[in-house]
């Protein structure tokens, strides 16, 4: 694939676009993203709007279902009773695609910038809900999903988020 790709994240359609250089959807997945909504204010748990990129790859080669912790990867492998076991744990897996604003003063710098608050596109547990908005703020994919996307961009492509 072209480094000419980007993403649309639907927030209204819970879904993440891969387009062409020409606009056209070569990929769409199913993703959850924030249940508190659009915002980008540090600490409010909403996804980010706006024009952002993708501005590191984290968890290359890892199996799926590799937990991750502070962006590394922490030994366990998800599974029902490592689930069950931590009832409520945000599980971050799989992959990493780090995000970053691209707009100062909204998603970019200060009390909204959008790497600051360690916002992902990331796998999740094969028993979450996508479809529907539930995380505390990151775009959340299949673990399938996330690593077809993750071989797919590189790092710097642009991702934009919206609300309509």
């Amino acid at each position: 694939m072209s480094r000419d790709l980007r993403l649309v994240v639907s927030l209204p359609l819970q879904t993440l676009e891969v387009l062409d250089a020409a606009g056209q959807a070569v990929r769409r997945y199913p993703v959850s993203t924030a249940a508190k909504g659009a915002g980008e204010a540090q600490g409010s748990f909403q996804t980010p709007r706006g024009r952002h990129l993708v501005r590191a790859k984290i968890g290359a080669g890892c199996p799926l279902g590799t937990v991750f912790s502070g962006r590394r990867p922490t030994g366990e492998i998800w599974t029902p009773e490592l689930d069950a076991a931590y009832p409520g744990r945000d599980w971050i897996l799989t992959r990493i695609l780090w995000l970053s604003g691209c707009e100062p003063g909204f998603n970019r710098l200060g009390a909204v910038d959008t790497m600051r608050r360690y916002i992902y596109i990331h796998g999740t547990a094969d028993s979450a809900r996508l479809g529907e908005p539930v995380s505390h703020g990151c775009i959340r994919m299949g673990n399938h999903d996330i690593v077809d996307l993750f071989d797919l961009v590189p790092v710097y492509t642009p991702v934009d988020i919206i609300a309509i």
